[in-house]
């Protein structure tokens, strides 16, 4: 890991938390990561899983302190929404620690050029499934990605055609009630089946019981 000499820029960052564990979704599920998420969302999705409201101001060196006794390389930005907030100069310094930069967003703004993995999960689509215009109308300026992962709730998957992608994942929706959960999950494996190019995304970290 670089011993480069970093200086606090003028930026600081909302962080909700920083943890370590294992990816629990998509490409990398299974990998060691360190997570550090940001507070705050231009969002309001009712099935949105995540507390992300609280959080408190840090600086890069706040951050790299708080990051510093995992070993793992794997680092992923997530949220909230975190292309809200995260810079060209954060991610740097990501990069000068040894750090392999992944980011969660759900496509809606656009993100520095000097990410390596971007996993992108558009919500528009949902929004009048739940009565959430906010994710009705979300438009997705992201065009490019590493890793499209789409949360499954039965919607028109033709939608999405316009977003290029390395991967692409389904991700059947977990609505609280077990037996629409159950509906889902069999949607989705048939929605694979016939469509190969997508494969199956399940949140092993709720099966697992880690965070």
């Amino acid at each position: 890991m670089s011993t480069a000499c970093i200086t606090d820029g003028p930026e600081k960052y909302r962080i909700n938390e920083i943890f370590y564990s294992l990816q629990g979704e998509g490409y990398y599920t299974g990998t060691p990561a360190i997570f550090i998420r940001f507070s705050g969302c231009n969002l309001r999705c009712p099935f949105c899983d995540t507390s992300h409201q609280s959080g408190r101001m840090m600086t890069v060196s706040d951050i790299l302190s708080g990051i510093s006794a995992y070993p793992s390389r794997h680092v992923v930005l997530t949220g909230g929404e975190p292309s809200l907030y995260i810079t060209h100069a954060l991610v740097d310094t990501l990069h000068l620690q040894g750090r392999y930069v992944a980011v969660e967003t759900n496509g809606t703004h656009p993100l520095p050029g000097n990410v390596d993995w971007i996993t992108c999960s558009p919500k528009f689509g949902l929004g009048d499934m739940y009565g959430c215009p906010e994710a009705s109308d979300a438009a997705v300026c992201l065009t490019r990605c590493n890793e499209l992962k789409v949360v499954y709730m039965g919607q028109d998957m033709s939608v999405y055609d316009g977003i290029e992608a390395d991967h692409h994942f389904l991700q059947p929706c977990d609505t609280g009630d077990r037996d629409r959960n159950i509906s889902l999950l069999g949607q989705a494996i048939e929605f694979c089946k016939t469509h190969p190019s997508w494969r199956l995304s399940l949140q092993t970290h709720k099966l697992t019981g880690i965070r």
